[in-house]
């Protein structure tokens, strides 16, 4: 019984709200938390009161705010059961998994209030305990969902009524968040309204991308501690616990975390990568198919996990030891330092109101002239792992990202700060090699820092 007390308070100290950089000195906060955070992962029953208490917040809080930001005073958002917009899931509290049949919810930015209502099948059950239900009269039939709707809209006559359905999507790069109506739901609200009224809908592409990239005080707490668990985990599977030189193959590595993933009890939302950089006398000798773990090889990771309805994103390396080594060669060492350099630049540069485009110049700019051959891709972070938000870069998109790239930066927003660098080593004989670093950050009215730090040398497999 004791134990379980010790465990319960440890938890409860981590879902306390911590000020960013609260045990930082000066700079950027680099130091990951110690090994732990893996250990302190909530039941499920836990995790569902924690996420509806953060999205009952969210809803009364950040979505009001973000509605009147784009001057929409009432929000759709209509769906069938497995036909989910991709916005709904994140509207409703645990433990719905699914629309039920014919789901709308109405967000008012009323006179007297801000109001959550539901005209769901199933009334505010399906949709949660938050939601005030206006649909009643099921024997009407699924076509009166609709009516109800209409009829509320006629008696509270909204100036802009904002939909997903964003029609001027002209390139792949717009964001794929706001744009979840079909048509068949747009034509049978349409049929339902007057037409003074289908003349006030309007895209509600920047309310849905509001809602996403906006994170409250509680969330960027729980992201340092999201971020300290998949910090475990590399720590776990970047060591000789799991891989053996000439041994163990990377395929066995990429399994063996897919499997620990859903042992701690949660899901990734990608599957996890591991890539081997080798020297050119290696390759040569053991061939450019080969998959397993050999002595001085870099070890390149990308691994995200999903826990309290939000992702990590990360990208970290390891270096295997050569016998008789005790540390990865100067050459290889410096790539990295490059690479912590170039995250410092990244970090300096997002300032808020930029544009991902402009931070993107800017970064780069700053990398070139210092030696860093920078490639920049940053994405936004949060419920979705490529999230919609500020778009800084994409590989093939050096220059400039339309779209998504000319979306401005705001406060309390979470990104994976993911780039390469590229370096001559002269220990390979002076081959370019270049190298992956990607982190979950946050950007709050501090600026722009590291939720749990970032490692400033290779993991060593001994």
């Amino acid at each position: 019984m004791m134990k379980s007390k010790v465990i319960i308070i440890a938890i409860l100290t981590i879902l306390n709200f911590i000020p960013l950089n609260a045990d930082a000195q000066d700079g950027f906060k680099w130091e990951m938390s110690p090994y732990g955070e893996i250990n302190n992962i909530l039941p499920m029953r836990d995790r569902a009161n924690i996420y509806n208490e953060i999205l009952e917040w969210r809803l009364d809080n950040i979505l009001p705010e973000v509605m009147r930001r784009e001057g929409i005073d009432m929000w759709l958002v209509i769906c069938f059961e497995y036909d989910e917009d991709p916005v709904y899931m994140s509207l409703v509290p645990e433990p719905v998994m699914c629309a039920r049949r014919l789901s709308i919810l109405l967000f008012h930015d009323s006179p007297e209030g801000f109001k959550k209502l539901t005209a769901n099948w199933h009334g505010s059950g399906s949709a949660g305990y938050m939601y005030t239900n206006i649909f009643t009269d099921r024997s009407k039939g699924a076509n009166e969902q609709f009516n109800v709707v209409a009829d509320y809209i006629r008696e509270h006559d909204p100036e802009r009524i904002g939909i997903n359905y964003a029609p001027h999507y002209g390139h792949h790069d717009a964001f794929n968040h706001g744009n979840g109506l079909s048509a068949f739901h747009k034509e049978k609200l349409e049929r339902a309204l007057d037409q003074k009224y289908i003349d006030r809908l309007v895209p509600a592409e920047n309310v849905c991308i509001g809602w996403y990239e906006t994170r409250s005080p509680r969330e960027v707490s729980l992201y340092r501690h999201l971020c300290g668990i998949a910090h475990d985990l590399i720590s776990e599977f970047f060591s000789n616990e799991v891989i053996t030189p000439d041994l163990t193959t990377a395929d066995d590595v990429r399994w063996w975390i897919r499997d620990r993933i859903n042992e701690i009890g949660l899901t990734t939302w990608f599957q996890p990568s591991i890539d081997i950089i080798r020297s050119p006398s290696d390759r040569e000798k053991y061939g450019r198919d080969d998959n397993v773990i050999r002595r001085g090889d870099i070890l390149h990771c990308d691994v995200g996990i999903v826990y309290l309805g939000l992702c990590t994103d990360m990208q970290h390396n390891a270096y295997v030891l050569r016998q008789g080594e005790t540390e990865p060669p100067e050459g290889i060492k410096k790539l990295l330092r490059n690479g912590n350099r170039l995250q410092e630049i990244h970090l300096e540069e997002m300032k808020k109101g930029l544009t991902g485009n402009q931070i993107l110049k800017a970064i780069i700019d700053r990398g070139k002239r210092e030696g860093l051959n920078p490639v920049i891709y940053s994405h936004p972070i949060g419920p979705y792992g490529h999230g919609s938000g500020t778009m800084i870069g994409m590989p093939e998109k050096q220059e400039f990202v339309p779209g998504s790239g000319e979306h401005p930066l705001y406060f309390n927003t979470a990104y994976a700060m993911e780039f390469s660098v590229a370096a001559d080593i002269p220990e390979w004989g002076n081959e370019r090699v270049r190298m992956g670093l990607e982190e979950t950050i946050i950007f709050t009215e501090k600026g722009a820092d590291f939720l749990d730090g970032y490692p400033r040398k290779f993991y060593l497999i001994k």
